[in-house]
């Protein structure tokens, strides 16, 4: 007995080829997109807008600025919480914008390991 294929599938040569030469050009654009959000950087801002946190798009800080009023020798608690809070957005927003981004190359399809 014969397996039957959906339409679309199979096909011979050609369409695998088209299908290869499709993925390959998804490949360089993503390729091409990632280079351009690793090189993006964005400024978070936590507690108020007291400390500032630089971060590029390969979750690297560049820089974390601090308000001198929220620093405290009495009060170290509470920032190292707004640093915390800070840097965890930051990294948040870095993996959301990717992963939107890279989702508009994909179509939405899921590239484990990919990017």
């Amino acid at each position: 007995m014969k397996a039957r294929l959906p339409q679309g599938f199979g096909g011979g040569p050609q369409n695998m080829n088209a299908m290869i030469r499709q993925a390959q050009k998804m490949q360089e654009q993503m390729e091409t997109l990632q280079a351009e959000l690793d090189a993006k950087e964005y400024e978070i801002n936590a507690g108020g807008g007291v400390v500032t946190v630089k971060i590029n798009g390969k979750k690297e800080i560049l820089s974390i600025d601090i308000n001198p009023e929220i620093v405290d020798p009495d009060d170290i608690e509470t920032l190292a919480d707004v640093l915390t809070a800070a840097v965890n957005e930051a990294i948040r927003t870095v993996e959301e914008t990717n992963s939107a981004e890279m989702s508009k190359v994909t179509g939405g399809m899921s590239l484990p390991g990919m990017f």
